[in-house]
């Protein structure tokens, strides 16, 4: 028996197969589009989720998960294993960190035979899927609980995401900006391109056009890991074509350890919008 689950919310955006091969139990965010509910990843893809957005954005809603959510993950996973490791969004980007930790505490009592363990994993996308990865991997060996969480916390120390966004247009929806500040920069064509590390986002200049923005992000994530091993996933909301391109040069320009791809979760996109396109990394010790 694996002495430790993994759990991880949706916004990690681990591809189907690496959930499959590890045993990862995800909890799904929800996205509502006019009276509808469905659940990041179970009921909808994520592309399924962007024709619904490009549809109506302003009817494309999302919400966190709560304590209830994280209880239940842990109930799922108790019977296969005698420790639970939660690997969160970054406590500065939402409140699902807060939600598992009260969902431990109300386990205390119902699964007193499980040890259960939260950790921020101080960044999202797929920079939080590696951190998951991580401790699932580790855990995969029949750690202990004290040696996953290292595990992750390593990792997490170590992980970075680099992301192009096509629109500022919607960016307003995170609170960061007002919205006449994001429709004058949309008017504008303005491209941010962002970098996520410590828990925080982190606005590293703006390009006209996409050649340049992905460049700019080429450019950052060589100058963090050089030509040291790495590992790597590309990123996308609703631009498969790109990821791919993407994907072929950063196979031949970097050392990769791992490489995938994978989709930006609606409730990422639904505040940087369609055509995202970005990078997760961590360097090879």
């Amino acid at each position: 028996m694996q002495k430790v689950a993994i759990v991880t919310d949706s916004v990690a955006c681990l591809p189907r197969e690496l959930v499959e091969q590890y045993g990862i139990k995800i909890i799904p965010v929800n996205l509502y589009f006019g009276d509808k509910v469905y659940r990041d990843w179970v009921d909808i893809t994520p592309s399924q989720a962007y024709e619904l957005f490009l549809k109506d954005p302003t009817a494309f809603k999302t919400s966190g998960i709560n304590p209830v959510d994280c209880l239940e993950a842990y109930r799922q996973v108790s019977n296969d294993s005698n420790g639970v490791l939660c690997v969160t969004i970054s406590s500065k980007l939402s409140m699902v960190y807060n939600s598992a930790l009260k969902a431990k505490e109300r386990a205390g009592d119902e699964l007193p035979k499980n040890s259960i363990g939260v950790v921020d994993s101080q960044t999202a996308t797929a920079a939080e899927g590696f951190v998951a990865l991580a401790a699932a991997r580790v855990a995969a060996g029949g750690k202990s609980l004290a040696e996953v969480v290292k595990a992750a916390e390593e990792v997490r120390d170590k992980v970075c995401v680099v992301a192009l966004m096509d629109t500022i247009r919607y960016v307003y929806r995170s609170g960061r900006i007002p919205k006449i500040a994001s429709v004058a920069g949309s008017m504008l064509s303005i491209k941010p391109v962002l970098t996520i590390s410590s828990g925080a986002v982190r606005f590293k200049g703006a390009v006209r056009s996409r050649e340049h923005g992905i460049e700019r992000v080429l450019k950052i994530t060589r100058d963090r890991v050089g030509q040291s091993p790495v590992h790597m996933a590309v990123m996308h909301a609703y631009a498969p074509d790109d990821a791919e391109q993407l994907k072929e040069r950063v196979s031949s320009e970097f050392n990769c350890v791992e490489l995938w791809i994978t989709e930006f979760s609606p409730v990422m996109g639904y505040a940087c919008g369609t055509g995202t396109l970005g990078v997760a990394f961590y360097p090879e010790d």
